[in-house]
């Protein structure tokens, strides 16, 4: 693998391990057709054009929040329909 690169199937993984309850989401990231990509702060899967705004695809529900051992916390924005709407690195946003 190369560095500097991110796979999909290590957020399956901290899935299964800390949110064992949310074994749907993994179907998502699998369908989503995202397999992996360079290390970034966000990652979208929706389109968040006018979020929050009536006839927005984007409305936001709720985060979940997992811990990596070497890539820190990671938020996954979870929309009002249950899809996953973006993956956000922490450690990755520059303040």
């Amino acid at each position: 693998m190369m560095e500097g690169y991110f796979d999909i199937e290590w957020i399956v993984e901290l899935i299964k391990e800390q949110v064992p309850d949310r074994l749907y989401l993994i179907e998502q990231l699998r369908k989503s057709g995202i397999k992996g990509w360079i290390r970034q702060p966000y990652v979208r899967f929706v389109s968040a054009e006018n979020a929050n705004q009536p006839g927005s695809i984007w409305q936001f529900y709720e985060n979940v929040v997992l811990e990596h051992k070497t890539e820190g916390t990671i938020v996954l924005d979870i929309l009002k329909d249950g899809r996953i709407g973006g993956i956000e690195f922490v450690s990755q946003i520059r303040q």
